[in-house]
């Protein structure tokens, strides 16, 4: 698309210009700050003065566009943007000043109900050359804002740290994030692996390991093995993954003899910080089970469900997601959707509101939901995704981490105590998120014994 700008010389009073804006999810954090609301909620909403840079957006980019400068403005607010919201925005030149070389408008702001719910006059100083404007697509407000895990670990630093095995921590990042996570009062960490090839990465780092428990193993197996007989005995309350394959780390820990298992079905969850996404999102199971059942999806989805309300998240909003939204006889994720859905309405699944088969798109969209016309109390809000199998899952986390620039937490659930699995790519920062999520759930598995 090649937009052309409209030269102070060319413009006259009466002139108009109206574009239309649909309201997302990260649209409302963005207004939400401008207009001193943190547009929380059911259903998020803002004071519509927070859609100030929509009419920035649209003078800049539109009409006059490219080199126009929004000068001053008196606009005012008369209620409420929610998100979805069609938003139609006019602007119509009122008087032109050749002294100034600055035009007014009036600006209007409706919503699709025809509401006026922000108007007012604004001062622009046109452009005076000619320039073009190029883009795919108008060009859209974004926010890009991380929030989840600095809440979380507030929360989790209320509390006593987690005394924690670290499996073979024996490269930087498995390290420093342990440290740091002792750092911040969330666990005690308890090395376990090589001492000479720990201290040794310690003094590569310049880290001081003085008063840090170190247990010896002579390589990765029996690091996993010894770490596991900590838990087992209740000197250490946390297992946490250092430098080795998870493969590794889960065999010693799901030993039907020696291992750490409690009678529950095992899954992995992870936690998403989601910049484009206005809460905490939660994926199961991307690490753990690999083609899961009905039977194992209900443990998958309640395990989900009880983190859910760890982190804070009252009546967590589960989508169950396939690649349609309606039971299709040649894709069973649909017909487990539907099963679960109802296992649930029978009191099966507790503690959540299930909805599915849900896309991903309209679990995440309410803007994507509405086009399709799906109402649900899940559908562009959910707080959990659950997955119909481990690929689906983990491409779907990696893409959000790589693509959408998401910090998340890995954690497993199910066992004696919290597992926190980490990648061997994760940086320090997502450890330290790991062990916050993991500092919460143990603090809870305490308060339930």
């Amino acid at each position: 698309m090649v937009h052309e700008n409209i030269l102070f010389d060319d413009i006259r009073p009466g002139m108009r210009y109206e574009r239309k804006h649909t309201v997302r999810a990260s649209d409302i954090t963005l207004f939400g700050m401008i207009a001193g609301s943190r547009g929380e909620g059911e259903q998020r909403s803002v004071p519509a003065l927070g859609a100030f840079p929509l009419f920035s957006s649209t003078t800049t980019n539109f009409f006059p566009g490219n080199g126009s400068i929004l000068a001053g403005h008196e606009l005012k607010s008369h209620g409420w943007i929610r998100e979805s919201d069609e938003l139609t925005i006019a602007l119509e030149v009122t008087e032109k000043h050749e002294v100034s070389k600055q035009v007014q408008m009036e600006c209007r702001c409706e919503n699709q109900l025809g509401e006026v719910i922000a108007s007012g006059p604004i001062i622009v100083v046109p452009p005076t050359e000619k320039r073009l404007n190029r883009f795919e697509e108008p060009p859209q407000l974004t926010l890009r804002q991380h929030h989840v895990f600095t809440a979380l670990r507030a929360k989790a630093e209320k509390f006593p740290p987690v005394p924690t095995a670290v499996v073979h921590p024996c490269d930087r990042d498995s390290l420093l994030g342990a440290l740091e996570a002792a750092k911040a009062g969330l666990i005690t960490p308890i090395l376990v692996g090589p001492e000479g090839k720990i201290l040794g990465i310690a003094a590569t780092v310049g880290v001081d390991l003085t008063g840090i428990q170190i247990v010896h193993a002579e390589h990765s197996h029996e690091a996993a093995d010894k770490a596991v007989a900590l838990c087992r005995s209740g000197e250490a309350q946390a297992l946490m993954k250092g430098s080795l394959h998870t493969d590794e780390m889960m065999r010693a820990a799901m030993s039907s003899s020696t291992g750490l298992r409690a009678g529950k079905r095992v899954s992995h969850v992870f936690v998403m910080d989601v910049p484009a996404y206005g809460r905490p999102l939660l994926v199961t199971d991307a690490a753990i089970n690999i083609a899961p059942d009905l039977g194992a999806k209900v443990d998958i989805t309640q395990n989900a469900i009880n983190l859910a309300k760890i982190l804070g998240i009252e009546e967590p909003k589960v989508a169950i997601l396939s690649a349609v939204e309606t039971v299709y006889e040649k894709m069973p994720s649909t017909f487990d959707a539907a099963l679960l859905c109802k296992m649930a309405d029978r009191g099966q699944i507790q503690g959540g509101v299930l909805d599915g088969p849900l896309a991903f798109d309209n679990a995440i969209s309410m803007v994507a939901a509405k086009t399709k016309g799906i109402k649900s109390p899940v559908a562009g809000q959910a707080d959990i995704l659950v997955v119909p199998d481990i690929e689906s899952g983990n491409m779907l986390a990696k893409t959000m981490s790589y693509f959408a620039g998401a910090d998340s937490a890995g954690i497993v659930l199910g066992a004696r105590v919290p597992i926190v699995l980490t990648s061997r790519a994760d940086d320090v920062k997502a450890r330290l998120a790991s062990a916050a999520v993991m500092a919460l759930v143990a603090h809870a598995g305490r308060k339930g014994d």
